[in-house]
């Protein structure tokens, strides 16, 4: 290597790598280790630490050689405002700030004084008590980038109710906002500032049409979460910003809304003034309350899809009048459908999907979540979109295995979800013996599958096995060590597994993915593994955690189980050893609420 030209070392190989592998290559020797920190981090121009934690020394460490950046991710769980300090400069165009659990309000300003050149900026803080303060020092930050194009704000912790008002300018620039959360009137008080500069003759009549002309926010994308969605509140968003091009909308109410304060079929018919739209969301969650739009039917979704022809992306939940000719309406009203997902919706059925033999289909992703009466007819349907790369069918409990060998001839498709689906070990045969190229499966809470069926998914002749990544068996009562054998031995790539709630699964299981039973460095791979509840799995299993297995394990999850003792001295001990690694012991889900750590526990 040292024998090489050094233009053609950095050129041609190391500027084409991530931070990660970098870091590896300049272990190797010290000629390496030179062209990494002086011809390669200099000239970077984009870092992305979103996929780790990293502390404040190690964000240190790779700050200080890197002073061209433009564009920077930080997973900022571990971090505090001086920890940041160092990225801020008037270089910087896209600040994207992630799981700000210990950054205060008071950064904000900082970031606008120090980078008044940023386009772009994602801030996801916590709640804290002081929102006023959160309200001056964001009114701040917004004041001294007047060349922001997209704003992203989330805060985690709080419920929409209590989000109390806002009292900030955007700059005129703005082209994408997202903002959650915010309540129903304060979407209507930041529109009233965003038109004319808040100079309106009234600026609380929000029935008067203002041309497109009168507002200088050419506003393209807008995604709000909101304690309500109201026609009143469409009517306005679709007025004042014609050009829209993606709007994404989801309400928790806390109750049933009010008959006129809520959104009908009025309402979606006020989209078609839209005519850019093609990426469209209106979710009605369940968080807070078991509530649905009872006032939209067929007729609000066929005078959507009259309106609204040019829609490539649908995300539509809680819709319990709504039957297929409704849903069908919105899925064929283009032919440029790419994305089409429904949940929760109880009179959709295979009926809807009836046509997609007979009509160009070119799907790529589908998310029937929840949809009860959705059986194994409707996949086959489906799978007429050879351009499918995504099939979630989550919750659909009538899905069987007479519909897996449509899947198996998807030639494109990655990600497939069967969670609770009605199939069988033979089912997984088939499957396994196609040429699907499946990078993330979820097979949870399928009942009848067992080893056997992980076993034939494998070892079947099929692709499956070598582009394996991410893998979930949580809650499935027939999977014990020798389905957890089986795939430590065939996928090789796989870095993501869930076991959770298998409670035949034992110490053995753990061996096997930390060694192969031949050598550790087998477990390379693997970066995140829950075991939660995996109450056969003994305290003895916490050795297999000890270096060098796991080399590359960022999260994992023993919550319920013997080895979550927060008084345990060896797992202190591992947590030390390896400060990159969150251990869970609250039984969460894959990453902690996205990425989030709101529980205590001294392995966090």
């Amino acid at each position: 290597m040292e024998g090489l030209p050094t233009n053609l070392i950095t050129e041609g190989i190391l500027l084409k790598l991530g931070l990660e592998t970098l870091c590896s290559i300049a272990c190797v020797n010290r000629s390496l280790r030179f062209s990494v920190d002086s011809q390669v981090l200099p000239f970077l121009s984009s870092l992305d630490l979103s996929a780790i934690t990293p502390d404040e020394q190690t964000l240190h460490f790779i700050l200080s050689r890197c002073c061209g950046l433009r564009s920077v991710s930080i997973n900022c769980r571990l971090l505090y405002d001086s920890s940041l300090f160092l990225l801020l400069g008037p270089n910087l165009r896209e600040l994207n700030l992630l799981c700000c659990s210990f950054i205060s309000y008071e950064f904000l300003a900082h970031i606008g004084q120090r980078c008044p050149n940023l386009r772009m900026i994602m801030l996801q803080l916590v709640a804290k008590d002081s929102l006023d303060v959160f309200r001056t020092n964001l009114a701040k930050m917004l004041s001294s980038c007047s060349y922001l194009e997209s704003l992203c704000l989330k805060i985690r912790g709080i419920e929409v109710s209590d989000f109390k008002s806002i009292e900030f300018s955007l700059p005129r620039t703005i082209k994408t906002l997202k903002l959650n959360p915010v309540l129903e009137h304060h979407a209507f008080q930041l529109i009233n500032e965003m038109r004319v500069g808040g100079n309106s003759s009234n600026q609380n009549d929000f029935s008067i049409p203002v041309l497109p002309s009168s507002c200088d926010f050419t506003l393209s994308s807008l995604s709000l979460v909101l304690n309500v969605i109201s026609d009143r509140l469409l009517r306005t968003i679709t007025n004042f910003f014609p050009l829209l091009v993606e709007l994404d909308l989801e309400d928790r109410p806390n109750k049933e809304p009010l008959p006129y304060h809520d959104l009908t079929n009025n309402g979606l018919q006020s989209l078609s003034s839209c005519r850019r739209l093609t990426a469209l969301s209106i979710i009605r969650s369940r968080q807070n309350h078991q509530v649905s739009f009872k006032r939209i039917n067929d007729m609000g979704m066929f005078l959507l899809s009259e309106g609204c022809r040019g829609l490539e992306s649908v995300r539509l939940c809680g819709f319990s009048k709504v039957s297929d000719a409704g849903f069908a309406s919105i899925l064929y009203s283009s032919l440029n459908s790419k994305k089409f997902e429904v949940r929760n919706a109880l009179l959709l059925s295979d009926l809807a999907f009836h046509d997609l033999a007979g009509s160009p289909c070119a799907l790529v992703e589908v998310r029937l979540l929840s949809c009860s009466l959705i059986t194994s007819e409707a996949v086959k349907k489906l799978a007429y979109s050879r351009s499918l790369e995504m099939l979630d069918l989550c919750g659909c409990k009538s899905i069987a295995d007479s519909c897996l060998s449509s899947i198996s001839r998807l030639h494109k498709l990655k990600i497939l979800n069967l969670t609770g689906a009605d199939i069988t070990d033979s089912g997984l045969s088939v499957l396994g013996r196609g040429s699907t190229p499946i990078t993330h499966l979820c097979l949870r809470s399928c009942k009848r599958v067992t080893d056997k069926g992980i076993s034939h998914l494998v070892h079947s002749g099929g692709i499956i096995r070598q582009t394996l990544s991410t893998l979930d068996l949580g809650h499935m009562p027939g999977i014990s060590d020798k389905a957890i054998l089986t795939i430590a031995k065939a996928c090789r790539e796989l870095t993501e597994l869930c076991i959770r709630n298998c409670f035949h699964v034992t110490d053995s299981s753990m061996q096997a993915l930390a060694t192969n039973g031949e050598s550790p460095y087998w477990s390379r791979r693997l970066r995140r593994l829950d075991m939660s509840n995996c109450i056969g799995v003994s305290v003895d299993s916490l050795r297999f955690l000890r270096r060098p297995c796991f080399r590359r394990l960022h999260w994992l999850g023993i919550g319920r189980t013997r080895l979550a003792s927060k008084q345990n001295a060896f797992l202190t001990e591992i947590c030390k050893e390896r400060p990159w690694l969150c251990i869970c012991l609250d039984g969460c889900e894959i990453g902690c609420h996205d990425g989030w750590h709101f529980h205590r526990s001294e392995t966090h």
